[in-house]
């Protein structure tokens, strides 16, 4: 793949469908972890386009890497994650009682730093829709140059936690075979 790529435009330049209010209603990211800030693009179950403006004062930058501040890769694909997340949850009528979370990243790819100042672009398409889960093809945009891509896979689950103190849910030993899943 080229470092290069064309960046799909929003329907018009900087119009917002979704603004950081809306967004909140839909996603349960609150700063300093919602890395999504206004959606200009949405067509259900198939695309949408989120916009983050990397501020300098993003609390990451102060320790990665003082002198020569990076977006880190992994807050690159959550942020394409949140963006499939917002694609998702706007078709799920209680959403309020579920969370969206990752079951995977596969072919991760950085192609350029995202440094304090960037706006960027995050594009994400759907590959395959279920009821309960997703997956995309992700990619980040600083102006024209693609700065990463990944598939991700993400599945709604139920946000109560049972008796147990444990959520139901794909990381729980009970629906993930006694496998305790990892890191989220």
């Amino acid at each position: 793949m080229t470092e290069t790529a064309h960046a799909p435009a929003a329907h018009e330049a900087g119009q917002t469908v979704l603004d950081i209010a809306a967004i909140q209603r839909i996603l349960p990211h609150r700063y300093p972890f919602l890395l999504i800030d206004r959606i200009v693009e949405l067509s259900r179950k198939q695309r949408i386009v989120a916009i983050k403006n990397v501020s300098a004062n993003e609390p990451f930058f102060s320790g990665h890497f003082p002198g020569f501040p990076i977006m880190p890769g992994v807050l690159i694909v959550e942020a394409m994650a949140q963006a499939g997340g917002a694609l998702l949850l706007t078709e799920v009528p209680d959403r309020d009682d579920k969370l969206m979370v990752f079951t995977g990243i596969e072919r991760a790819r950085f192609r350029r730093p995202v440094l304090p100042g960037d706006q960027l672009r995050i594009a994400v398409e759907v590959l395959a829709w279920r009821r309960t889960a997703v997956r995309m093809q992700g990619n980040a945009y600083v102006g024209e140059k693609l700065a990463a891509e990944a598939v991700v896979t993400c599945q709604l689950v139920p946000r109560r936690r049972d008796e147990t103190g444990q959520g139901a849910g794909p990381f729980n030993s009970e629906s993930a075979g006694g496998n305790d899943g990892g890191a989220q």
